[in-house]
Formats: structure tokens, sequence, C-alpha cells
């Protein structure tokens, strides 16, 4: 699988990242075994970057990929995880947290070291606190050894702009952003280059809106939005392909986004994203697909701190 530079982190990542949040049951109830497997379907067929959060699954998450890392090469796989949510209204940035959050990852997934340490969700919460006192925590982390690089992470375009004007930050990941239906992430492109931070993007499906998929409860979209998507889904079924095939092609295909995270806790869902991946973009249906969805395009929601959203 094609790899792409990080910034400069030094660190290369396959443009297809596995996404941990489903093997720790965040989307459906999962079969233990099956989900183990996924990671090692990913290795196997040429991923090298694993992403996982402590809040994911509420630590499930990297407790399961405890399960399989001690059995694959350290030097093999990129990983990355997150820290100050670990709840859906629990969030703790303290550099006392920092230090305890990072040593409980470590254990859980039994690693000495963390490649990517993200604040994540960093919309919900004071910035200040994130630029004062979270990433110089994360700092000292970095001088012990246990992490290599930081970022931030969350779903407002203003926050990326906020702490790259502010902090010194070596990553940010992306989500919903760089989709069929959202190409808001394009406007990091630039500061993100002009600064050597590292540029990834998540959820090509933008959480199963671009899937024939049932979306999860916790969902935001609209009734519009869901019509729209269903519109456009239903255009790629009649063309003979999956909506899902051609969200994921798109959102990998572009070379300014370091890796594209999705992820699934079915071994053959996995495997299948990498077969799509071997396959030519339909470029005329992926114009005709953003017509459908044009009256939606750039469609957001608010999430976290108003003051922390855009307009």
């Amino acid at each position: 699988m094609e790899k792409r530079k990080l910034g400069n982190t030094g660190l290369e990542l396959s443009v297809l990242g596995f996404g941990a949040s489903s093997i720790g049951a965040e989307f459906r109830p999962i079969d233990v075994a099956e989900a183990l497997r996924c990671v090692n379907v990913a290795m196997e067929r040429g991923m090298n970057y694993i992403d996982t959060a402590a809040y994911y699954g509420r630590g499930m998450s990297e407790v399961m990929l405890g399960r399989v890392l001690p059995e694959i090469p350290r030097d093999s796989y990129v990983l990355s995880t997150k820290l100050g949510r670990y709840a859906p209204a629990h969030f703790d940035f303290s550099a006392r947290r920092v230090a305890e959050s990072i040593d409980i990852s470590l254990e859980r997934m039994q690693v000495e070291h963390i490649d990517i340490v993200f604040c994540h969700d960093i919309e919900f919460v004071d910035l200040n606190q994130i630029v004062d006192e979270t990433i110089p925590a994360l700092r000292k982390e970095v001088e012990k050894g246990k992490v290599r690089f930081i970022g931030v992470s969350g779903y407002p375009m203003k926050i990326f702009h906020e702490m790259m004007s502010r902090a010194d930050l070596d990553v940010v990941l992306t989500y919903n952003h760089y989709t069929l239906q959202n190409d808001m992430a394009l406007d990091l492109i630039e500061p993100c280059s002009q600064r050597g931070v590292g540029l990834i993007n998540a959820a090509p499906f933008s959480a199963r809106l671009l899937t024939n998929a049932p979306l999860p409860v916790w969902h935001k979209t609209t009734d519009e939005v869901r019509a729209v998507a269903a519109k456009a889904a239903k255009h790629c079924e009649d063309a003979g392909t999956d909506i899902a095939k051609l969200a994921l092609q798109y959102s990998v295909a572009h070379p300014s986004f370091a890796s594209c995270v999705t992820g699934s806790a079915s071994p053959e869902r996995v495997s299948q994203w990498c077969d799509w991946l071997d396959e030519p973009l339909d470029e005329k249906l992926v114009a005709e697909v953003k017509e459908i969805l044009a009256p939606i395009h750039n469609w957001v929601y608010v999430e976290g701190r108003p003051e922390n959203n855009d307009g």
C-alpha cells in the first residue's frame, strides 16, 4: 500500500489507516475474535497506521489492541491514541491526567511508547487550557520517551486554525471534513504545509452517512441531509456500485492528507476496503454524486462550545 510523509515527523503512513473505534464497540455489539482479527488483516493488507483513543469503548479499544499488538513487531506500525475525553460528557485535560492517561494507554496496549498522542475533541473545553497546560504536559511525556509526537483532534475547523497559530503541534487529525459531501479540510492544507504539521483525514464515510448502513443513534444529521445522501447512494447503486466504495476511494486519493482513517469490526470489510483501493476512481460518477450532494455541500453541525465553532 502507498505511504505518505506525515509533515516533518519523519513518519510515513499508509494512505489507509485502521481506526480502532469499531473494535471498541462504538458502532455496534461486536464479536471479539472477529474484531481482533481485523487488526491482523489490516496489517497484512499493507496498513501501517493504527488510531485509537482512551474514549473509544471507554478503554475497550485500547485493551483490545493490547491483545494483538504484542504479537506484531513494534517498528512495523505507527500507533496513535487520544486523551482528554473519557466519556460523552467527561473531559479532563489537566497536566496530571495527561501523565496518568498516557501510562494507562501504554499498559492497556502493551507497548513501550506511542507514536502520536492527540488532545481529543478539544472543542468541548477552553482552548486556553490546551495551550497553557495540556500541550506543555504532553511535551514532558515526549522528553520521557513515552510519546514521539503530539497533536489535536476534533470536529470544527476553527479549532485547528486557532491551535496552529497558538501552539507547537506536530500533527492534526480532522474527521468528516474531507468527504464527497464536505471538503472544508482543504483549508488546512496550506497552513499545515507552511508549519510542517502532518495532516490526517478520518471518517471518509461521515459516520456511515455515505454508506448504505444504518446511521448510529448519536448521528446529528437532519432529515434533509439523510434524504439527499440516500439519493446519492441510490444513484451509485443504479450505476452498479456502492457509494461507500466511491467515498473511500475519493477521500484516500488526495495526496495532501498523509492517511485516511476508518475502521470496522469486520475483517471482511477491512479487506474489501483494500480491494477497493486497487480499483480506479470513477471521476465521472464522483462529479454526478457531488452534484446530487450539492444542496448539503459543507453542511456541518455545532459540536462542543459555541465559541469553538465556525461562524
